[in-house]
């Protein structure tokens, strides 16, 4: 097994995880304004990305751009991994590579925990990415223990760049906010996105 072979039913099956649905989970989270370069970034590349409507596509021109604009508006504090090896438990079916992994250290060379947010990134579907997302999230959280600096949350989002739907993994719950963020509200997704990690 790797990420990609989780369903959110195997996923809560195998490790034992409680689902709570949320509704406005992140109401109270103030938006972060972005930048006037994002703005002129995504106006350039959205077409490009929906015209060529691949799941690379969307990563490239609409997501990381997104990403790299969070790390700026951060002060470089946190670190971001695009499509890397992250093999933690092979026997638990925890390995493979992930879409995005942004870390609370601003080192560049080397994961380093803690990993805060993971960033998976779909062509489509994004319900059908959640227990792909939440694996990847227990191998954060494995992978923060064993590097002795553990934190109390992990977050995630699924996003086809246009639409991002946000998790979090406390203890054994897994609470899904049953609303989705479009890129029309960047300002929001960068938010929430800052939340996370100052949290």
């Amino acid at each position: 097994m790797a990420y990609s072979d989780f369903s959110l039913d195997r996923v809560t099956k195998n490790f034992d995880l409680t689902i709570s649905d949320k509704i406005d989970m992140f109401a109270a989270v103030s938006e972060l304004e972005s930048s006037t370069l994002l703005a002129e970034i995504l106006k350039d590349n959205i077409p490009l990305a929906l015209s060529s409507n691949t799941e690379k596509a969307r990563s490239e021109m609409i997501i990381a751009p997104i990403l790299i604009e969070l790390r700026k508006q951060l002060n470089l504090e946190i670190s971001l991994f695009s499509g890397i090896d992250f093999t933690v438990d092979v026997e638990k079916g925890l390995n493979g590579s992930c879409d995005f992994l942004i870390c609370h250290s601003p080192e560049l060379l080397i994961v380093r925990a803690p990993i805060i947010i993971i960033v998976e990134a779909k062509k489509e579907n994004i319900n059908g990415g959640l227990g792909q997302c939440v694996a990847e999230m227990l191998a954060a959280r494995i992978f923060n223990e064993r590097e002795g600096n553990e934190i109390p949350a992990i977050y995630g989002t699924v996003t086809t760049g246009t639409i991002w739907k946000f998790l979090k993994l406390q203890e054994q719950t897994i609470e899904i906010d049953l609303g989705e963020y479009y890129l029309r509200e960047v300002n929001k997704i960068l938010g929430i996105l800052a939340n996370s990690i100052r949290n």
